[in-house]
């Protein structure tokens, strides 16, 4: 039996790099993906990747992560898809450069990032207290670990676990999504080759 077979698990981000490797992988481990990208026509050839190779995915969207409307209705065709969910990874992360002195978006980081986890969060809420799921966030920022942490606590009497994974390892991701990780939440799990134990505050 494979570690995730027959789960339900939203992937956002699956027009990039990243999160098509994680949806490439949780659905080789049996996982029903549904993926989700503002890039669609990228994310739905992540859907035909997984096709090839066997696997089952949906792709709605386009998906904005930092839209409430565009995540709700993202959830509900999962929901109307498969029946339920039981992971969300929320694949995060943009980056915006600009001077101090030019007027930067200095709010573009928070919404990309920790707005969009909490949203994210958010909106399949009631969908992951049914099935007792699990919610995974990769960063390596401060402030998207400390969210995922609130989550965990507000998440454990309904028996939702949240965990970050960082820099993101997919090998890491799929146990902290599996029922063999069913004891592991708030923790923020550094995969890094051991770069952090010798550069002080390479972890956060």
């Amino acid at each position: 039996m494979r570690r995730l077979d027959g789960k339900v698990a939203l992937v956002s981000g699956t027009a990039g790099d990243h999160g098509r490797a994680v949806a490439l992988r949780f659905a080789a481990e049996g996982a029903l993906v549904v993926g989700g990208d503002l890039l669609h026509e990228e994310a739905v050839e992540t859907q035909r990747l997984i096709a090839r190779e066997g696997g089952i995915a949906l792709t709605a969207g386009p998906l904005g992560v930092t839209d409430e409307g565009s995540l709700h209705r993202w959830v509900e065709d999962a929901v109307d898809a498969f029946g339920g969910i039981d992971i969300v990874y929320a694949n995060t992360g943009a980056v915006r450069f600009g001077s101090v002195d030019g007027r930067p978006d200095c709010g573009f980081a928070l919404r990309a990032e920790q707005k969009s986890v909490w949203l994210t969060a958010h909106a399949a809420w009631s969908h992951l207290v049914r099935s007792r799921g699990c919610i995974l966030t990769d960063s390596w920022r401060r402030g998207v670990i400390e969210l995922t942490w609130h989550i965990a606590v507000e998440g454990a009497p309904h028996g939702i676990r949240a965990n970050s994974v960082g820099p993101g390892v997919l090998d890491a991701a799929v146990y902290l999504a599996s029922d063999e990780a069913s004891h592991i939440s708030g923790t923020h799990l550094v995969v890094d080759g051991g770069r952090s134990a010798v550069t002080p505050g390479a972890a956060h």
